[in-house]
């Protein structure tokens, strides 16, 4: 399978007079072409500042990063303003929470389109940019005539599936979804991740899915990252990690949320809070709020155990009994 994005020891550290936070460390992963890779966690936990730092959307008077995030053969940290300017919304493209806040209320969606579109593709005309949003509107399920409306004339279900329309205008390979359904109602939730996978399909689509929400990685991706205090605990298949969690964050993730199907059980919320990310860890982060942890898990942090199913699981419990990373 052909690699779109690897990501390579990623850390965003924000910066003030006062003190230093550690937002992201070390993160590590690959996505294939075709992938769809949801990234959950609770809120805080560094999920959208990694989007962003691979976006370059991050003050970068106040924001350090380091390491490396390959795109097609190109580092996307050690590109310089304009390179990643150009491959922006072009090559990758995102749709933030909330993203129907961005459209401006006294302009027609056709006209937003024009001024949006131009900015990649200047030559364009009016009407190849109409057939093009039209197909992207048909596509996310929105009639026509939603080019000539007025973004208050639209419910919020339509104005997302618009943002998602927006950012598939130039073909993007890598499309990112920062919450995208998080102010949606369940149905229309629903309705646009059944939307996105069949875009896929379609458009030969990479997409990550950022969501604190499982069960819209269950409904539509086929990979899962579970980040923890600006680290990956558990990165694999949705169906082996959903199907047997092994780490102990992953495993009070998923029993914090409630089933359909079965008897009626009660919630185990996890205990504790998301730790000071100003002060460095020497040992796991999860280990102050872990059920198993153990004297060794406060004292040193473990390595990336690699499984068998093709997981990685970064946690004592099963260091011994993983493959190493190049085994």
């Amino acid at each position: 399978m052909e690699t779109i994005l690897k990501l390579d020891d990623v850390n965003v550290t924000y910066v003030n007079k006062e003190k230093e936070v550690y937002a992201v460390r070390n993160a590590s992963f690959s996505i294939e072409k075709g992938d769809s890779l949801g990234v959950v966690g609770e809120s805080g936990s560094g999920k959208s500042t990694l989007a962003n730092a691979l976006l370059r959307l991050h003050n970068e008077k106040s924001t350090l990063i380091s390491g490396a995030a390959e795109f097609e053969g190109k580092d996307l940290i050690k590109m310089t303003s304009k390179e990643m300017n150009e491959l922006r919304w072009k090559e990758i493209s995102v749709v933030f929470q909330k993203a129907m806040n961005a459209l401006s209320p006294v302009h027609r969606i056709g006209r937003q389109v024009e001024d949006i579109y131009h900015v990649h593709e200047p030559q364009a005309s009016r009407k190849e940019i109409e057939e093009r949003m039209i197909y992207l509107l048909k596509l996310v399920n929105l009639p026509e005539r939603v080019y000539r409306l007025y973004p208050h004339e639209m419910s919020g279900g339509m104005l997302q599936r618009v943002a998602i329309a927006i950012s598939l205008l130039h073909k993007p390979k890598l499309i990112i979804f920062d919450e995208a359904t998080t102010a949606l109602d369940v149905v229309t939730q629903g309705q646009i991740l059944q939307e996105v996978v069949q875009m896929e399909k379609e458009m030969d689509m990479t997409r990550i899915m950022i969501t604190h929400d499982m069960s819209v990685v269950a409904a539509s991706c086929n990979k899962v990252a579970v980040m923890y205090a600006g680290e990956f605990m558990e990165i694999g298949r949705v169906e082996y990690i959903f199907k047997n969690p092994m780490h102990p964050y992953t495993q009070g993730l998923l029993n914090s949320f409630p089933s359909l199907k079965g008897e009626n059980e009660r919630l185990h919320a996890i205990p504790g809070f998301l730790p000071d990310l100003s002060r460095k860890q020497e040992g796991c982060i999860f280990a102050p709020r872990c059920p198993k942890a153990t004297e060794q898990c406060f004292r040193k942090k473990p390595q990336a155990s690699y499984m068998e199913d093709g997981r990685m699981v970064s946690c004592w419990l099963y260091e011994r009994g993983g493959v190493k990373d190049g085994e």
